[in-house]
């Protein structure tokens, strides 16, 4: 899949400590950022669900945050486009760039992390202008890991409960909780009004979601969909550790996710779902599964057996040195010779 890799006339202001985003966020905005006759007023959807008066009226956002961990790629860019088209040409959008050593385990890839800022921000540069004279990206935050934690580790930190536990959380003992406070501190410092983030990582989304309505976090999550190479391979910054042949070992996790979701829909069950893929994936011994799981796309619990509704397909493999992640959205079929209902009850 290609980016832009052109450079427009217009960059992203970036900063670096918390005293300057305090500064460029309280900033006017440029005069040059004018929206185009006839366009949605700033912050505005241009459709959406009509209020109490029939208008249409919807929630207003001036200003987006879309966080990552750079090493961007179109799957970030994806995230970029939905923020600026949420906010409007006058609506503000802020990417953070920032390394997390939080949600980072012991023996992970910290250290080796790919970092290239100037190549992020030729990406970012890259993009079409909100409006002539304003990039698509007007900030930029990249601090260092001592502006995000001048005291060191944090004595104080979030737990991400039960959600931290499971599939990922399991493997990843602590991951969701350095994740959940690093995205808590980013949202207190950037103060958007909506936060987009890819649906690749569902459970860190839903663990995001979570803890903004029990903690009353005052901003829209929105999830982006997956943004996938032409090859069907999710896009991830990780994808750069693979060789050619692990690679193409690596196609492995979405056609066996798609062969899944065939079956669910089929009517085999989700036990047929999980077959499937789970067959496909022990044929190809360059990747090292370390879950498949068929879950409720709100909670990831898992189903029941006669289980008939939307699901949702996880999996998380190594192949070679490389760990990756994947999902599928499912819907799991009544059984041919069954009178299921949707819910899982007979």
């Amino acid at each position: 899949m290609s980016v832009p890799t052109s450079t427009t006339g217009a960059q992203p202001l970036v900063v670096r400590t918390r005293s300057a985003l305090r500064a460029a966020l309280e900033a006017p905005a440029p005069t040059a950022a004018r929206a185009p006759a006839g366009a949605a007023p700033s912050g505005t959807q241009g459709t959406g669900p009509a209020g109490p008066d029939g208008h249409g009226e919807v929630h207003r956002a001036t200003r987006a945050v879309v966080m990552t961990m750079g090493a961007l790629h179109d799957g970030h860019l994806q995230l970029v486009r939905a923020a600026r088209e949420r906010v409007g040409p006058t609506g503000q959008v802020v990417v953070t760039v920032f390394v997390n050593p939080l949600q980072f385990g012991p023996g992970e890839d910290l250290d080796r992390y790919p970092r290239d800022l100037d190549a992020d921000m030729a990406l970012l540069a890259g993009l079409p202008e909100a409006a002539p004279g304003r990039p698509a990206v007007d900030l930029v935050f990249a601090p260092s890991v001592e502006e995000m934690y001048p005291g060191g580790d944090p004595i104080v930190r979030v737990t991400s409960g039960r959600i931290g536990t499971v599939l990922e959380g399991a493997f990843r003992p602590g991951h969701f909780d350095g994740v959940l406070t690093v995205v808590l501190k980013l949202l207190h410092l950037t103060r958007p009004d909506v936060a987009f983030y890819g649906e690749k990582d569902a459970q860190q989304l839903l663990a995001i979601r979570r803890m903004v309505a029990d903690l009353n976090v005052d901003v829209e999550v929105v999830g982006v969909p997956i943004v996938r190479d032409d090859d069907g391979l999710a896009l991830s910054s990780r994808n750069a550790y693979l060789s050619a042949q692990e690679r193409a070992d690596a196609l492995t996790l979405s056609r066996a996710l798609r062969a899944g979701a065939e079956a669910a829909a089929a009517g085999q069950g989700g036990a047929g779902a999980i077959e499937v893929a789970s067959g496909m994936l022990n044929e190809h011994p360059g990747v090292v599964v370390d879950y498949l799981a068929l879950v409720d796309p709100t909670t990831v619990d898992d189903l029941e057996p006669e289980y008939v509704g939307p699901a949702l397909l996880l999996v998380a493999a190594r192949v070679g040195s490389t760990r990756l992640i994947d999902n599928l959205a499912v819907d799991v079929a009544p059984p041919v010779t069954s009178t299921a209902r949707p819910g899982g009850t007979q």
